[in-house]
């Protein structure tokens, strides 16, 4: 697999990390607009499903194509592509962060 590749992949599977991840957090907010208030146990139960499946979907995201490279002979790009992920996750987050502090400035 060529750099830009790992790179292009990298990126594309962070791209994915984090529309998912707004998706997940937007029907969380929505969540008691739709369903109302939980009186059941149902609710923490279809929680945890949603997060056992945010965590299977998200790790397969990060870590499903490094390790498919890794474990098929390719140790150097599987390696690299692992650690552009984690670049590009931590530039997600920075920029995350950024917007939440822009919009909450504090007016004097």
């Amino acid at each position: 697999m060529k750099k830009t590749n790992v790179v292009l992949c990298s990126a594309v599977h962070v791209f994915l990390v984090v529309a998912y991840t707004l998706a997940v957090a937007w029907l969380m907010f929505k969540a008691e607009d739709w369903l109302g208030t939980m009186q059941s146990p149902l609710g923490p139960v279809a929680f945890l499903l949603l997060f056992v499946f945010s965590a299977t979907v998200v790790g397969l995201l990060v870590l499903g194509k490094p390790a498919y490279l890794y474990f098929n002979g390719q140790k150097s790009e599987g390696i690299r592509m692992l650690f552009f992920t984690l670049g590009f996750l931590f530039l997600a987050l920075v920029l995350v962060f950024a917007i939440i502090a822009f919009y909450n400035i504090p007016s004097a």
